[in-house]
């Protein structure tokens, strides 16, 4: 070899080591750059609304804000107590979690224990269909149905009160529940089951004590979800509890009407007059519910990382000493009974705890008399009431929104634009508008979020700034949607002064599925076993080229299937885009992404509140509406269940 030949050759290697060094370099740069943003979008929504809460703390003291009876800002004298709403809010969500979780815990054991191979491939995905109905069907549905069903039934003047929200509420938490619970139980060991009927012991004595104890890391997870989802909850919750912003009497009155903090924040953050005390009085309600959220995230973490720490530790016990000492529980058992009755006596009446009272001593009774088989039989049989109860609800609700809404459906329904207030016309610009919306949502967040989850998961290890983004992705996660659609209405559309657009429903769309593919994305990568990283670069490949062409592929399932149930649920949500995109009714699509837009949950919400004699398009809206969604969950069962069958580690 020449000199010259020399030169060039090592000039050639010098060119390809540079552009492999950037080739490296700049995807982690654009990766960290995803991150910061990210991590940087979480932070300012939370100081932001701060920011503006703490200017209602210059006229009034937080005890007289957090525990004044009286919620009437706009009256000649303002009050800013929120207790009414904030009791509102733990009443209705009691109320739903009352509901959902029996019905969810035995659906789930049903799920994993219970039902054949063939009759879960039904039944789980029927249950899953419900969580992809949006909450303005929902609130539809108990408007429409619910309080009509409960005005009469309790012979009422409205049957918009606490118990049509705990009802409502419930159903749509029962998906959550019933899904986290179900996963918790089948990831049990299977030898715990094998070693608890080795024992001799019946199939429902291992389901009560041993899998139920050994996944109860997960059923509480599932519940503590179940109720975040409950009090996040906006439009259901504002269509069917009156919002009379009082304390029912006596507390326990399930037929009175209530008021919730979210309610609150849709019903009167479109008509406050900007930077007046009622404004930031609203944000302070906003951080208020934030607070709430903070402190169940917390909760649920701390739960479960003592219960995953204590789980084996029970298990071992119930081998250990299967028959718990008798004189013991029955003495638990009575002190239970009689704090719970009295308490059921000072906020009900003595009635009632005596009713309840008699029906325990009942059970009692009926119970020491049973052999263990014929408990087994009962408690199957209440496990298949709970299930048919579930999928009574969802085919009723289905039952309810077709039949009324497929006459509504034809040609011009889908392709002409409202007339008459809506009673007349279709929906074309509603549809179009929301395809607007997802697909600017999802051009947004997918990117970042992705490259975010991937950087986080690939490139930092775990220490206290990691764990602080993460804690502040899952608050952000389990944050309620109007306290997005607030965050947008006050930052992009009155301080960038973007207006009412567009733009600002997909940013504020965009933020509020963020959460969500950055989870689902970190999870689907974690799940890729360590061995194929390894794999790939003991063979030679750098750290970017294993991250795209082997890891990235096998997260490729839940990246698609946390993308779907993202925009599904930008597709269903009404709240973050109320105050921040959409109105009611227009003839035009928008001809550039500053100019309003139609949306179908919006149009829907207005025809059945606002809108007398339009119920045949209030219908057809809903069906439209849940037939899209339903479409996008459907896809994301499939796809998954695709995948799961392909990638076996």
């Amino acid at each position: 070899m020449t000199l010259s030949s020399e030169s060039a050759f090592k000039g050639d290697l010098g060119s390809r080591n540079k552009l492999k060094h950037y080739g490296e370099k700049i995807p982690g740069a654009l990766l960290f750059l995803t991150t910061i943003f990210a991590a940087f979008s979480v932070f300012f929504i939370l100081l932001f609304l701060l920011k503006d809460a703490v200017s209602l703390f210059e006229n009034v003291s937080l005890p007289e804000f957090l525990f004044g009876n009286v919620w009437n800002p706009s009256g000649a004298n303002p009050s800013y107590g929120t207790m009414p709403l904030w009791t509102g809010t733990i009443l209705v969500t009691l109320g739903a979690m009352l509901i959902a979780t029996p019905l969810g815990i035995a659906s789930a054991v049903y799920i994993s224990e219970i039902a054949s191979p063939k009759t879960r491939a039904v039944v789980k995905p029927a249950i899953e269909l419900l969580a992809g109905i949006p909450s303005v069907v929902y609130g539809f549905f108990g408007l429409i149905v619910l309080t009509n069903y409960l005005r009469i039934a309790f012979d009422i003047p409205s049957g918009e009160c606490w118990l049509a929200g705990s009802i409502l509420l419930g159903i749509m938490a029962l998906p959550t529940i019933i899904s986290v619970s179900e996963d918790a139980i089948s990831s049990v060991p299977m030898s715990y089951k094998q070693g608890s009927l080795g024992l001799g012991a019946t199939h429902l004595q291992t389901i009560v004590k041993v899998l139920i104890p050994a996944a109860s890391s997960g059923i509480t997870a599932a519940l503590i979800l179940g109720m975040g989802r409950a009090i996040g909850e906006t439009m259901a919750v504002l269509m069917v509890t009156g919002n009379a912003a009082i304390i029912p009497e006596p507390l326990l009155n399930v037929l009175s009407p209530v008021r919730t903090l979210t309610g609150t924040l849709g019903i009167e953050m479109g008509e406050v007059a900007i930077g007046s005390l009622h404004y930031h009085a609203l944000f302070g309600v906003a951080c208020l519910l934030l607070f709430i959220t903070l402190f169940i995230n917390l909760s649920a973490g701390h739960i479960i990382k003592n219960l995953n720490k204590n789980s084996g530790l029970k298990i071992k016990k119930f081998f250990k000493h299967s028959s718990f000492s008798g004189n013991k529980r029955l003495l638990l058992n009575l002190t239970i009974l009689a704090v719970v009755l009295i308490v059921i006596s000072v906020l009900l009446n003595i009635a009632a705890a005596i009713s309840i009272g008699g029906i325990y001593l009942l059970y009692a009774l009926l119970n020491a008399k049973f052999s263990r088989n014929t408990k087994q039989k009962i408690a199957f049989s209440l496990i298949y009431a709970s299930v048919a109860i579930v999928l009574l609800v969802l085919a009723l609700i289905l039952y309810d929104i077709i039949s009324n809404g497929l006459p509504a459906i034809s040609w011009e329904f889908l392709t002409q634009s409202p007339k008459n207030l809506g009673r007349e016309g279709g929906i074309f610009p509603a549809i179009i508008g929301t395809a607007y919306l997802v697909a600017g949502a999802v051009l947004f967040s997918l990117p970042i979020g992705i490259g975010s989850a991937v950087y986080m998961n690939e490139y930092t290890k775990q220490n206290r700034i990691t764990s602080i983004i993460r804690t502040g992705i899952d608050l952000l996660n389990g944050t309620p949607s109007i306290v997005f659609g607030l965050f947008g209405f006050a930052f992009l559309v009155l301080y960038l002064d973007f207006g009412i657009s567009l733009i600002v429903g997909q940013i504020t769309l965009g933020l509020m599925i963020l959460p969500t593919i950055i989870r689902t994305t970190e999870e689907s990568l974690k799940s890729v076993p360590d061995s194929l990283r390894h794999g790939s670069l003991a063979l030679g490949a750098t750290k970017w080229q294993t991250i795209r062409k082997v890891i990235l592929p096998c997260a490729v399932p839940g990246i698609i299937t946390g993308t779907i149930l993202s925009i599904g649920r930008a597709a269903g949500e009404t709240a973050p885009i109320m105050f921040t995109a959409v109105v009611f009714s227009t003839r035009f699509l928008p001809s550039s992404p500053f100019e309003p837009v139609m949306a179908l949950p919006y149009h829907l919400f207005i025809l059945s509140t606002n809108v007398p004699g339009a119920e045949s398009n209030q219908y057809g809206t809903a069906l439209v509406l849940i037939t899209l969604v339903i479409l996008i969950y459907s896809a994301a069962i499939l796809i998954r269940n695709s995948f799961q069958k392909k990638i076996q580690w």
